[in-house]
């Protein structure tokens, strides 16, 4: 799918299509009755946190998760009314401006939330009182050695705390799992939930959103999914390397399909002599007369410098070296062993993605550079342009120009501005 005129020829694909398609894969993995807090931190793995957020709202998730107040805020100020959890505190300064927006905070450490609640009682002493009542969820420390309280006592003393100030409610109890594919781990990390929740019922503590689950506990199995689950990678159709036997995807993770491709079209295709040094540094020398095409992705872009001379891509469906080293702005690729005509630069590349029943996968990348796959799309920076397709071609394309990612139409069809978009997305209310 030929994308429309972009600032340059590079560009993410994100097929919302597959997003939606993963969110109803992920729920007929969960028992009826659990929500879906779709985790869209760190602008949606990469893929663009406000188009994705409108795209899951629309689909039907029932929450959203950040990692930072200003994550929350560039959501809410897009019109989006899906309830916000962060699940890291938050300068504590904060606390009245996120009961403002309706945003809910993580407390996990007892002097950081004493200073949450202080802050809101200074300013509901100024007269600043906001108009809603600030949600707070307690994080508990159950072994990944991360975040949360780390006693029973100090969950006790947090909710006591929270239920002892006016404006302020307690809105659930949350942790995460260290290793989800680790069973008998999970199930001791289960066993001290359980006794946090026990232990605030019997102070009279009804517990109204409890989750512990993210994307690996819910494609490894094995434990409870509660009221809640908050569901980021499997979302962008990654699946945790631990999670993979042989090779192979579990049966549970089957139907996920990835959202992100990353394509481009050359800047320059040139035949060039033996003995030609391509990028900074030589590495690589041709060693036969060679056609080179340039590509604009590079580690400016989020293209890893350390795939160097190690990484490929697709081009009318064949694999092609990527030579020399990884620049600032630009990746060559050696297409003199392409059939048929010669390449052009009115061809299109794919270095992340499918194409013509091949495949580099975000697996693929991470293994080049000792990593995971949820940093290949992470790091696939605000620069590069998003195009947003589904089955009626592109909706929406965010640049730098454009941040919040212009809707082009809806599935059905119909032209909307990036505003009327966002008020139309779910309208219910934390």
């Amino acid at each position: 799918m030929r994308p429309p005129p972009l600032p340059r020829t590079a560009w993410l694909r994100i097929d919302l299509d597959r997003l939606t398609g993963n969110l109803t894969t992920i729920r007929s993995l969960l028992p009826a009755g659990v929500r879906v807090e779709a985790v869209v931190k760190a602008d949606a793995y990469g893929h663009g946190a406000v188009p994705v957020a409108r795209a899951l709202a629309d689909a039907g998730a029932d929450g959203l998760c950040v990692a930072t107040f200003d994550e929350a805020v560039e959501i809410r100020r897009a019109g989006l009314r899906l309830p916000i959890l962060i699940v890291y505190p938050v300068p504590p300064e904060l606390a009245p401006e996120a009961a403002r927006h309706s945003i809910s905070l993580t407390a996990g450490d007892g002097e950081l939330l004493d200073r949450t609640l202080a802050a809101l009682r200074r300013a509901q002493a100024a007269g600043r009182r906001p108009r809603r009542r600030l949600r707070i969820q307690i994080e508990l420390e159950t072994g990944l050695g991360r975040g949360g309280f780390v006693s029973q006592a100090e969950v006790q003393a947090a909710a006591e705390a929270i239920r002892g100030t006016p404006g302020v409610v307690l809105a659930g109890l949350w942790s995460h799992l260290g290793s989800p594919e680790d069973e008998p781990r999970s199930l001791g990390q289960v066993t001290r939930f359980e006794a946090a929740t026990a232990l605030l019922g019997d102070g009279g503590v009804r517990l109204p959103d409890r989750h512990l689950l993210a994307s690996g506990g819910i494609l490894a199995g094995g434990v409870p999914a509660y009221d809640a689950v908050r569901v980021g990678l499997a979302l962008y159709g990654l699946v945790p390397d631990d999670l993979i036997a042989d090779g192979r995807p579990v049966p549970r993770v089957a139907r996920l399909r990835a959202v992100m491709s990353l394509h481009a079209r050359p800047v320059r295709v040139a035949d060039l002599p033996a003995g030609t040094a391509i990028s900074y540094g030589s590495s690589f020398v041709t060693r036969r007369p060679s056609r080179i095409a340039t590509l604009p992705v590079g580690y400016g872009d989020g293209w890893s410098r350390g795939y160097s001379n190690r990484a490929s891509a697709l081009v009318r469906g064949v694999r092609v070296p990527l030579v020399g080293n990884v620049a600032m702005d630009a990746v060559m690729a050696d297409v003199s062993d392409v059939p048929g005509p010669p390449i052009t630069v009115d061809d299109e590349f794919v270095l992340l993605g499918e194409q013509g029943g091949s495949e580099i996968t975000a697996a693929e990348l991470a293994r080049l550079r000792t990593t995971i796959s949820w940093e290949v799309v992470t790091a696939m920076a605000r620069r590069l342009t998003r195009v947003y397709d589904s089955g009626s071609g592109t909706v929406a394309v965010r640049t730098l120009v454009d941040e919040a990612g212009e809707w082009h139409g809806s599935s059905s069809g119909t032209v909307t501005s990036a505003t009327s978009r966002s008020t139309r997305s779910s309208t219910r209310r934390p």
